[in-house]
């Protein structure tokens, strides 16, 4: 009998099926996460007495604290279950949050970021898992890209309402930006407890077993090349607000139009990029995707060299072309990364994935403002040669990791190799 091809498809998504909750659930988280992110730094300012300078030490000292604990948390989602861990992470994230409002001091502000990352890294480390479980073989680009599009358009939400916040400016409206956050923690954790059983069995721990995730060459070199795609995927929050209004001195509203365009690229476009791109071998979408992110910082740097109508055209051209990159890589890794992890060490194996994009995290902001302090140049520079990397360690996976050689596929019966 013919394939029917249904209008979900036709736009490159999955079915659903019996997983709307879920979905439902990390549209809701990201709405919330999109509220706040914007106005993070803003509000400790407005409801504090610290200054930027303390703000700023006290989210990394947390960010740090909390960085070793992801590779724990492999463990706990292999034994007690990914869902459990989800589930876990939406509580502290929401505790976190309502915590927030009555935090005052240094320590307070420590403390309680610390429990919101401790939250945000349970809730990374099991959403791979739960992923690759609801999901078969051959359609995981496709929920990837459609849960990584749908989050991108959440933040979208969200951050148009954290810009009233920012407008109104008082204490009591980035209070009310806290309270939708911790509220949208809690809507998802009651969707979240319908994600079906299969993805929340628990394993027996095995002897050795980290010491198999830690001997395994091929999965190491992917961790490799998705920590060279997580310092690329930092560039439009980190490095280009500040390269076009600091370093370029272009209009604030460039940064604007910059996200903006990224978020309706990666909303409407991330599920035809993933039906474009069937029948092509996974390395090879990965090998285009970081010489995307070179042709993209080449116009990025070619825009200091314009008058600044010229460069406004050049930069948004550049940040169009780096966000093909991110269409093309972000499913394949997701995807990749779930199934060339054995079931039954999947949270040990995903949370070395979710430990690549802390250290990026990590890294990206002391790096990257030390490399724009340098002028135009460095920073580009810089991330062109992570890129090549990246590109290098693609053409590997095609010859030790035979997943990564396989064809992405249109649907779950249409997994090709060969």
């Amino acid at each position: 009998m013919p394939h029917t091809t249904s209008w979900a498809e036709r736009l490159g998504w999955p079915s659903l099926g019996d997983h709307r909750r879920f979905v439902t659930a990390i549209a809701i988280d990201a709405v919330g996460s999109g509220v706040f992110m914007p106005v993070l730094v803003l509000y400790f300012l407005a409801t504090t007495d610290l200054d930027l300078v303390q703000v700023g030490a006290a989210l990394s000292l947390a960010s740090l604290i909390a960085l070793p604990v992801g590779p724990l948390l492999g463990g706990v989602v292999d034994r007690f279950g990914a869902k459990s861990v989800l589930l876990a992470g939406n509580a502290l994230q929401g505790l976190g949050f309502v915590a927030y409002l009555a935090t005052e001091s240094f320590g307070a502000v420590v403390v309680w970021t610390v429990v919101v990352s401790l939250g945000r890294t349970a809730f990374w480390g099991s959403y791979g898992t739960i992923v690759a479980a609801i999901s078969r073989p051959g359609e995981r680009e496709r929920w990837f890209g459609f849960l990584g599009a749908l989050r991108n358009v959440g933040f979208a939400v969200g951050g148009l309402a954290a810009g009233l916040a920012i407008t109104v400016g008082t204490p009591s409206a980035y209070a009310a930006i806290v309270l939708v956050n911790a509220a949208s923690y809690a809507a998802a954790f009651v969707l979240l407890l319908s994600v079906p059983p299969a993805a929340s069995v628990g394993h027996r721990p095995e002897p050795g077993s980290w010491a198999t995730v830690l001997r395994d060459r091929p999965y190491r070199l992917l961790v490799l090349g998705q920590l060279t795609f997580a310092l690329a995927m930092m560039v439009l929050s980190v490095a280009l607000p500040v390269y076009a209004t600091t370093v370029l001195g272009l209009p604030g509203w460039v940064t604007g139009v910059v996200f903006t365009l990224n978020t309706v690229l990666v909303g409407l476009g991330q599920g035809l990029v993933v039906r474009a791109m069937t029948g092509v071998r996974r390395w090879r979408v990965l090998l285009l995707a970081h010489v995307t992110f070179v042709l993209g910082y080449a116009a990025m740097l070619l825009a200091g060299a314009l008058p600044v109508g010229l460069a406004v055209v050049a930069l948004l051209l550049g940040s169009v072309v780096y966000t093909v990159g991110e269409l093309l890589g972000g499913p394949v890794h997701g995807a990749l990364s779930a199934e060339a992890a054995p079931e039954h060490l999947r949270g040990r194996y995903l949370s070395l994935v979710q430990l690549s994009w802390n250290v990026a995290a990590t890294v990206a902001p002391i790096s990257f403002a030390w490399l724009l302090a340098r002028g135009e140049w460095p920073i580009w520079a810089a991330l062109s040669g992570v890129a090549v990397v990246g590109a290098l360690v693609a053409l590997r996976l095609g010859r030790v990791l035979p997943l990564a050689d396989e064809r992405v596929a249109a649907r779950a019966d249409e997994v090709m190799v060969g």
